[in-house]
């Protein structure tokens, strides 16, 4: 047991992370500064991508490992949070065998298609050059998936606490001091910082060796179509039918529509003085595309909102630890579907079951 443990940030990895921890029997306390369901980071909506397919082992083998703890927090908790309808990943040729490959080897299914039979198969999505369909993959509801992470915290025996802006924090020795906005002081044995878009300033001269980590307002947008529910995922990779510069489409059925959206090319925000206002132009170039690649949807009718990721130069993601402070952050749009196996990384981290390494990236070289 680590003792009075505090969790700073209540998206989807702070909330795992205090599943995680609960369930280990530990004392935790959670503090988010916005109100329960808000919309002001990277952890709101009803949709996001789950899937194996990487091509590199590493995230598979990731990914596999988070699929059982999905469905352990749906059985905890009552909640349907992840729905696999399959993925499909069209572009180039070395794109799409570099995925069959890695699922392959992992033992994972996995199906290499020709465009007609994308097209037979999907007629609403039409792909290019070669196509790849993976079964194990689908949506995860962000908005569900955050409440069952805090429910199963809660009913583990942690305090959520909404509403509680964090001011400064400080490493006092082996411990750490949390001091709220209203100056209530919390003195923990552990921190876990899972605070998203608002790392670079929360985190700046307090953790040596981070990352340098852009924060950019991404422009998602959703489009009316028969049956959004069973559409596939799916992931237009750069380099044939799409620009090399583009940073890929990815998409997916939700509740909202089929939403759709350019990958990692919004401008850089400050996330605490952003102005969320669609822009035109950039709702304009998903339609575009839409017309061009979905036929299944109706490019006329946009619905448009705007959210936030936290990138790494290499797209990899932040979880170390340092001293009291294990740091969740820089998922870079790619990491919500490993929210639950990054809570349990986190507690093995405070625990002390995975051993800190001081680099502060997760990637091949160092969780096997």
């Amino acid at each position: 047991m680590v003792g009075n443990i505090v969790v700073v940030g209540g998206g989807v990895m702070g909330s795992s992370a205090a599943w995680h921890l609960a369930s280990r029997g530990e004392q935790v306390t959670l503090f988010e500064q916005f109100e329960p369901g808000h919309d002001r980071g990277s952890s709101h909506g009803s949709s996001r991508i789950f899937r194996l397919a990487y091509p590199d082992p590493f995230y598979v083998s990731l990914a596999v490992r988070s699929l059982p703890l999905w469905h352990r927090l749906e059985e905890e908790t009552g909640q349907r949070v992840l729905e696999l309808t399959g993925a499909v990943d069209h572009g180039p040729a070395a794109a799409t065998s570099a995925l069959h490959d890695a699922l392959r080897a992992a033992g994972r299914p996995a199906e290499l298609l020709t465009p007609p039979g994308a097209a037979e198969r999907w007629p609403g999505l039409r792909a290019d050059t070669t196509a790849l369909f993976h079964p194990e993959a689908g949506r995860l509801h962000a908005d569900h998936a955050v409440a069952a992470f805090q429910q199963a915290a809660r009913r583990k025996g942690a305090r959520i606490r909404h509403g509680v802006k964090v001011s400064r924090l400080s490493v006092r020795g082996e411990r750490a001091e949390i001091v709220t906005e209203d100056e209530e002081a919390v003195v923990a044995d552990a921190v876990v910082v899972a605070v998203g878009g608002w790392a670079p300033s929360r985190l700046s001269g307090l953790v040596p060796g981070l990352p340098p980590m852009r924060v950019t307002q991404e422009q998602p947008v959703h489009f009316p179509a028969p049956d959004a529910l069973g559409w596939p995922s799916f992931i237009h990779h750069p380099g044939a039918g799409l620009p090399a510069d583009s940073g890929g489409i990815y998409g997916l059925g939700s509740d909202d529509g089929v939403k759709v959206g350019f990958h990692g090319v919004g401008p850089v925000v400050d996330p605490d003085h952003r102005d969320r206002t669609v822009a035109p132009d950039a709702v304009g170039r998903v339609q575009r595309y839409a017309a061009d690649w979905l036929p299944g949807v109706d490019h006329t009718a946009p619905g448009a909102t705007t959210c936030l990721y936290t990138i790494t130069p290499d797209h990899d993601f932040v979880v170390d630890r340092a001293g009291p402070l294990t740091v969740l952050a820089g998922f870079s749009g790619h990491g919500f579907k490993f929210a639950s196996v990054i809570g349990e990384l986190a507690a093995d981290l405070v625990g002390g079951r995975l051993p800190a390494h001081g680099r502060f990236a997760l990637g091949p070289p160092r969780v096997g």
